[in-house]
């Protein structure tokens, strides 16, 4: 197709002054404070991790940075009402596997599309997974003792998660499927009971994110027999990775920041920037270290990139499993 000079030039005239407020308004930005949404409730890791790095990024920034709790529906309330939001800037996501990777296989109506409706910012921690088991409920001390257990028994193993299509009932659905196993999956709501569970010896295994599973590593019948990540874990030393004995195997937790589509790339650029300043210091990333948060950062477009591959792995898992929420 060919475009004659005045057809072109009248574009431009069109396109030019649309250009130049999105610049304006850039440089302006922010004027006033931001909105941050977390999609679960206060007091949890992702709130944690919001609150912990917002006072920085708002210092950066001139401005204050408030962090709003939306939780409900697998992070589904929260992450449609930024998808929905302005493009201006003043309101942006801590999404994370859920909301950007797992749910859209999960839901059989989801009100967003993390792809579409949202510009990525950058990925922002992990939580690593980790495999534990209660020693008189299950007696086992590996993942091959696991698996061999698990053989001779199909479906009789039970373990519990924090909820259905949750981080850690994906991660046991993508054990059992690479270690060729059945397992019987019993949800709980949130980990509080589950873990209650697992100490009482209703439930044999199940996995946990590092920062839970540390404090019941004290009860003696409590092991780690693993961790989901394809190396050591640095929080862990000794507990051998579950690669060693189902290659390939790694799952994690994982987090980022996000503003909704359409958001001028200028304001997608501070936000970023006000994020590595603040996850770069050495007393932010210690005080995120410490709470078993491995801190991240990367570019828009390697968090788009990640999103993608996360989403088409947690997809073969969730139909293969059979897994739906309405």
């Amino acid at each position: 197709m060919t475009i004659d000079r005045r057809t072109f030039l009248a574009a431009t005239m069109i396109a030019a002054p649309a250009l130049v407020a999105s610049r304006a308004f850039a440089q302006g930005y922010p004027g006033r404070p931001i909105r941050l949404v977390v999609p679960y409730p206060a007091g949890g890791g992702t709130d944690f991790f919001a609150r912990v790095v917002a006072a920085p990024m708002g210092q950066t920034l001139g401005q204050q940075i408030v962090v709003e709790n939306k939780p409900g529906a697998g992070t589904n309330i929260g992450a449609e009402s930024v998808a929905r939001a302005q493009p201006d800037g003043y309101t942006f996501l801590l999404g994370d596997t859920a909301t950007f990777a797992a749910n859209k296989s999960l839901y059989t109506k989801l009100n967003y599309d993390a792809a579409k409706d949202f510009a990525p910012i950058s990925l922002t921690g992990r939580f690593a997974m980790v495999l534990v088991v209660n020693t008189a409920k299950l007696n086992v001390s590996s993942v091959k003792e696991l698996i061999a257990e698990a053989g001779k028994a199909p479906g009789k193993i039970d373990y519990a998660s924090v909820g259905i299509g949750s981080p850690h009932h994906l991660a046991a659905e993508l054990f059992a499927q690479s270690a060729g196993i059945k397992l019987n999956h019993v949800p709980y709501r949130g980990a509080a009971p589950a873990v209650t569970d697992l100490i009482g010896g209703q439930i044999g295994m199940m996995f946990l994110d590092f920062a839970t599973a540390r404090g019941q590593l004290k009860n003696p019948q409590i092991k780690a027999i693993a961790v989901a990540s394809s190396g050591e874990f640095y929080g862990l030393p000794g507990v051998p990775p579950i690669a060693k004995d189902v290659p390939g195997f790694e799952a994690w937790a994982w987090q980022g920041f996000a503003l909704p589509a359409k958001t001028p790339a200028d304001i997608v650029t501070k936000l970023h920037d006000a994020y590595v300043k603040a996850v770069s210091d050495k007393e932010i990333k210690d005080k995120l270290i410490g709470a078993g948060i491995d801190p991240l950062q990367s570019s828009p477009d390697e968090m788009a990139a990640y999103m993608k591959s996360e989403s088409e792995k947690w997809a073969k898992v969730i139909k293969s499993a059979g897994i739906k929420i309405e």
